[in-house]
């Protein structure tokens, strides 16, 4: 079967986001998924960011082994994830959605709200998902949605519509290849991680004019302001997030203890090699660490701009006047969150290939916190207009 998704061309430069044309419509029977985890802003407000970015993940990567690593559009949120893929696997992509909602409860008890919706419907609402592709490495290239359908979906997912029940209890997805286990990435110097989340109103030129400014505020910033060093980020013994890892894995490798003890095993050669810049075998370190800064998702568009970006405090006081006035303005609604660092979140398939990715938010809240304020706004400017 053809590949859809994998026939859109690719593109390279950020900024053509902005641009109609590189986005291609889906065709009518295929599906949208969308998950958030309820309660997810007193999770981080407990200091559970890793548990919320791995379960936000982890849809991701069950979707990805139900469709056997197919290529499909994705977009990674913090809490939670939404995707559209076609409709010859959709029972197996159904119940991967089914069993990470379980194993999210039995495991982490974070409650994972899940949800399928066919394009069609999304269209018959008078929404549109249209998907481009923007090529951060050879290998590797994030989706980009425009259209409102996705937002409309998941809207629909919280207010009781199109929900997927959990599978029953004990019942797990396959987890394979999702792992956290480079180090928290610190600031800068005095430097702070900014997570944006920027959403147009009513005129799409005005949003367009406000984000192109964004952008050329933060791309005169060393790395386009990617909070990931030049080097590559870093990594510690024992990796924060094993216990996650092996929480994730423990069905496939005969309970905790055995997967604890394989995800400790791995990682300690993985902390070797990176440390000594030694290769093994197919695996150089250095070239994975390099392919991990290029194929982090530090910015993506999905129905609005989400951005985890490293600057100056003065800089961040001039994205935020600048996002201020526009919202005073009328063209956008936005939410911010200041922290000191940023927690990666990767699916790797194969050490050995180039094609792994890594989602990025911020350690302190991210996109969860920002989300709080851009709600808000976006519903009480809803609720005006609706007046």
């Amino acid at each position: 079967m053809t590949n859809l998704y994998r026939d859109i061309p690719t593109f390279d430069d950020f900024a053509k986001v902005l641009d109609g044309t590189v986005y291609h419509a889906l065709p009518d029977d295929w599906w949208v998924g969308t998950s958030d985890i309820v309660g997810s802003t007193k999770a981080v407000e407990a200091g559970r960011f890793k548990d919320v970015n791995m379960v936000g993940a982890s849809v991701i990567c069950a979707v990805s082994n139900a469709l056997g690593h197919s290529d499909y559009p994705f977009l990674f949120g913090g809490d939670g994830a939404s995707f559209a893929c076609p409709p010859d696997k959709i029972d197996a992509v159904r119940n991967a959605m089914a069993t990470t909602a379980t194993w999210a409860a039995e495991t982490l008890d974070l409650e994972l709200r899940v949800g399928l919706v066919q394009i069609a419907d999304i269209r018959s609402a008078d929404r549109d998902v249209r998907v481009a592709r923007y090529a951060v490495s050879d290998p590797v290239s994030y989706a980009m949605f425009a259209g409102g359908g996705m937002q409309w979906a998941e809207d629909q997912m919280k207010h009781g519509q199109n929900l997927i029940a959990p599978a029953p209890s004990g019942h797990r997805p396959d987890l394979t290849g999702l792992s956290c286990r480079w180090s928290p990435i610190r600031a800068d110097g005095t430097d702070v991680i900014l997570s944006i989340i920027v959403a147009p109103c009513d005129n799409r030129a005005r949003f367009d004019s406000t984000v192109n400014d964004l952008l050329a505020i933060l791309d005169d910033s060393p790395r386009k302001s990617s909070p990931i060093p030049a080097s590559g980020p870093g990594v510690a013994f024992p990796p924060p997030g094993l216990h996650l890892e092996a929480e994730a894995t423990k069905h496939n490798e005969g309970g905790y203890v055995k997967a604890w003890l394989k995800a400790f095993y791995i990682a300690l050669i993985a902390v070797i090699l990176m440390k000594t810049g030694w290769k093994l075998g197919a695996f150089d370190p250095r070239r994975y660490r390099d392919y991990t800064g290029y194929n982090t998702d530090f910015r993506k568009f999905g129905d609005g701009l989400w951005m985890t970006v490293n600057c100056s405090k003065a800089r961040a006081e001039e994205v935020e006047a600048h996002l201020r006035a526009a919202e005073l303005q009328g063209d956008i609604y936005y939410g911010t969150h200041r922290q000191r660092t940023a927690i990666m979140t990767c699916i790797v398939p194969s050490i050995t290939s180039d094609a792994h990715f890594h989602f990025l938010d911020g350690g302190e809240g991210g996109y969860t916190a920002a989300a709080t304020a851009f709600k808000a706004k976006r519903k009480s400017g809803q609720s005006i207009a609706n007046a």
